[in-house]
């Protein structure tokens, strides 16, 4: 599959979940929308012109205010997401793994502000006891929330599942 034949099977099955997607359909497609990305900021900066702000003594930040790259993001995120989950549906995984740095995200900034409310609660030894023990918990978290997009990108990169799996017919064997 090439770089066009792509882009049009990612944007023909804008929010089909099922079926699989062969590592260059899902490849080309990020690809797409990292040139795409670039090519519409440095347009945003050309017709709406970027603002330079001090954020320290020393450094600088420079954003732009205008709509077209914020536009073609949410254009591309259902079917981006789509392929995300039929792909990893060609390594033979649920699409679901896509979402496990969000869900392990989700469970770290819940575990730390449990933890910050339960030491805000409690006083004394007790207090110091769970502190150190939820301190030591959350580094955990903290190392797994680092870990989990690389493991997703590792399971995007992983050949096809050979032959027909739970999820369809592998796309290199299927005759369009």
């Amino acid at each position: 599959m090439g770089f066009a034949d792509a882009i049009k099977t990612c944007f023909r099955k804008y929010v089909t979940f099922s079926g699989r997607a062969s590592r260059p359909e899902y490849w080309y497609f990020v690809l797409f929308i990292f040139l795409g990305s670039i090519v519409l900021s440095a347009v945003d900066s050309a017709l709406f012109g970027i603002e330079v702000v001090e954020v320290a003594p020393g450094q600088i930040s420079a954003e732009s205010d205008g709509p077209l790259a914020s536009i073609f993001s949410l254009a591309v995120f259902l079917p981006a997401l789509a392929a995300a989950w039929r792909r990893m549906h060609d390594t033979g995984r649920s699409g679901l793994f896509v979402l496990y740095p969000l869900i392990v995200m989700i469970g770290v900034t819940t575990f730390a502000g449990f933890l910050a409310g339960f030491d805000a609660a409690m006083s004394g030894n007790l207090a110091a006891l769970f502190a150190g023990a939820g301190g030591l918990v959350l580094a955990v978290a903290v190392f797994i929330l680092i870990l989990s997009p690389l493991l997703v990108l590792w399971w995007l990169t992983r050949p096809s599942e050979p032959g027909f799996n739970q999820y369809g017919p592998n796309p290199h064997e299927v005759i369009s």
